[in-house]
């Protein structure tokens, strides 16, 4: 029998990549650092509901992804969301003639990843730092100091700083992985014991501290919630107060939200943040995946295409299918 192969990472580049491998009868092991799957696709759980606080919605352009959500739709992992979306500039609201399908877990954004992620051996709350070749296979060290492997591949499907780091193996891969800057996100939920009085369901935001604003509860299969708010602040904003502490982000943004929204804004019931340092990548690349196929080592992430969750699916699949190609 021949050694597995590792995915480093279970956002959806990493699942995506598993799915395909396991469908060709090939043995996979997943590490995440984290203590659930789906990434920047996660969902935090709170007395207010479950709160995407990640990626709010995707859409799919290409035509394989479209199908394989049209599969997921048919057994129910999402839905499409119709808010009442808005744009601001120049201090004011207008409705937004945007008409493109979007889609969401149901019932909540992290139910695709931990589908996707079915039965797949996985070790959570296991931070890869180091990557490195026997005579024949890979192992994988931890940082704990316990090693993991024998591999006969391994893909890394990390955001573009990390996987950097695990790819000494493979400098030309690591030098590329290096020259993606990614950007960073603050996101700020605040939950309303009485719902705001604002037909706001969903707003893309042209001036001050926001990008994005999303009334988490119009979403499918989220109805039984207080009335949350989930707030995105620009990368500018977020990189110039990347250490800020979190509860002076809620209060700022929270200050922002209220003088914005044009309604009457309570204190909150319930306020979190969470910062993610690795939001999206400045910009878009056309790589698909990293390979070096010798070695056997592959890379994925939403990075290496759009920055899309359609982007991170299109890698991770495609760096499946080039691992299988090597292997016939």
């Amino acid at each position: 029998m021949s050694a597995p192969i590792a995915i480093i990472g279970t956002g959806i580049a990493g699942l995506s990549a598993a799915q395909t491998l396991h469908a060709a009868g090939q043995q996979v092991r997943l590490f995440e650092k984290s203590r659930g799957s789906g990434g920047r696709m996660s969902s935090k759980r709170s007395d207010a509901g479950s709160i995407d606080l990640g990626a709010q919605y995707f859409t799919a352009r290409d035509r394989r992804f479209a199908e394989v959500v049209q599969q997921w739709r048919s057994r129910g992992w999402v839905a499409e969301w119709t808010p009442s979306l808005y744009n601001y500039s120049d201090g004011q609201f207008s409705p937004s003639p945007d008409e493109q399908i979007r889609w969401v877990g149901t019932p909540r954004m992290s139910a695709i990843a931990r589908a996707m992620l079915g039965a797949l051996p996985v070790n959570f709350s296991c931070r890869i730092t180091e990557v490195f070749r026997g005579e024949q296979h890979w192992n994988l060290q931890d940082a704990e100091g316990q090693s993991h492997g024998p591999f006969s591949h391994v893909v890394v499907a990390t955001p573009a700083p990390q996987a950097s780091a695990l790819l000494a193996a493979a400098p030309k891969l690591a030098s590329t992985a290096a020259s993606v800057v990614m950007e960073p996100t603050w996101a700020v939920a605040l939950a309303f014991e009485t719902p705001l009085d604002t037909p706001l369901e969903g707003c893309f935001v042209q001036e001050g501290p926001f990008d994005w604003l999303a009334r988490n509860r119009s979403k499918p299969g989220r109805d039984n919630q207080l009335d949350t708010w989930v707030l995105h602040a620009t990368s500018a904003w977020s990189k110039q107060h990347l250490d800020m502490a979190k509860e002076n982000v809620i209060e700022h943004l929270h200050g922002a939200f209220a003088e914005m929204i044009g309604c009457a804004v309570p204190a909150p019931a319930l306020s979190l943040s969470h910062r993610w340092l690795y939001a999206r990548p400045a910009e878009a690349h056309q790589w698909g995946a990293l390979a070096d196929a010798d070695l056997g080592l592959y890379v994925c992430g939403d990075w290496c295409l759009s920055g899309r969750v359609e982007g991170a699916w299109l890698s991770g699949n495609e760096a499946a299918r080039r691992l299988l190609e090597h292997l016939q």
